[in-house]
């Protein structure tokens, strides 16, 4: 149906059209390193190379919202990494997760024991902390208390096991279902949302969830064909 809508906007068609085709750089809003930071470039760096998915989404943002949400993936990049290495000892990574967040306000502090492919983000969180540190006050505050609730969720799921659909659920929720709510409320942090899209969240959250099972239907699907 939304689809339908741009039939009477040619141009949006074929903005999509090159966009699926690839070329997505000649459909994104100018994006000028020249004007950037080094740390900032490298952000931008990190991101394609730790997202298929969420890259060229996130450049076709404008103004500041693009560099508040590029941070965000990448706290969260580095939040998930941690969970996701099975080679740190829960009793280390418990403690990790739940204070991550601190982090944010450390400068100088990496972690360079992670075996992960996406270690880098790690290695390098320097970089990505400064940066998120340069951000404006109102996307600090979101982005701090999502990676805040996400680790200590993160925590829970350590040692529970997921027996039920409400476990399901509430495991989708503190790994999806609040990205939902932090870009909600980004959006209306940078004025291009009304303050109601950061209140009403259960939309956000159930997009979050879709998109978690989807994302794990996918790999089963790939397991079971190997």
């Amino acid at each position: 149906m939304e689809f339908l809508k741009s039939v009477s906007h040619p141009e949006e068609i074929w903005a999509l059209v090159r966009f699926k085709l690839g070329f997505c750089k000649s459909v994104l809003p100018d994006n000028d390193v020249s004007t950037m930071s080094d740390s900032m470039k490298k952000c931008y760096d990190y991101l394609n190379k730790t997202s298929r998915s969420f890259s060229a989404v996130i450049q076709s943002l404008d103004g500041d919202l693009r560099h508040a949400i590029c941070i965000f993936y990448l706290v969260l990049r580095a939040l998930d990494t941690v969970e996701d290495d099975m080679t740190i000892p829960i009793e280390k990574k418990v403690p990790m997760l739940k204070t991550f967040h601190r982090h944010l306000h450390e400068p100088e502090w990496n972690f360079t024991e992670s075996k992960e492919k996406d270690r880098m983000v790690l290695v390098d969180f320097p970089v990505i902390s400064k940066e998120f540190r340069q951000l404006a006050p109102l996307y600090q505050q979101v982005i701090e208390d999502i990676c805040k609730r996400m680790g200590e969720g993160m925590t829970v799921f350590l040692v529970k096991k997921v027996d039920t659909m409400e476990d399901w659920n509430e495991y989708c929720h503190y790994v999806a279902g609040l990205i939902g709510h932090g870009l909600s409320r980004l959006f209306v942090a940078s004025g291009f949302e009304d303050a109601i899209v950061g209140k009403e969240l259960n939309v956000a959250n159930s997009m979050g969830l879709f998109l978690q099972k989807t994302n794990f239907g996918q790999k089963l699907h790939g397991i079971g064909t190997q």
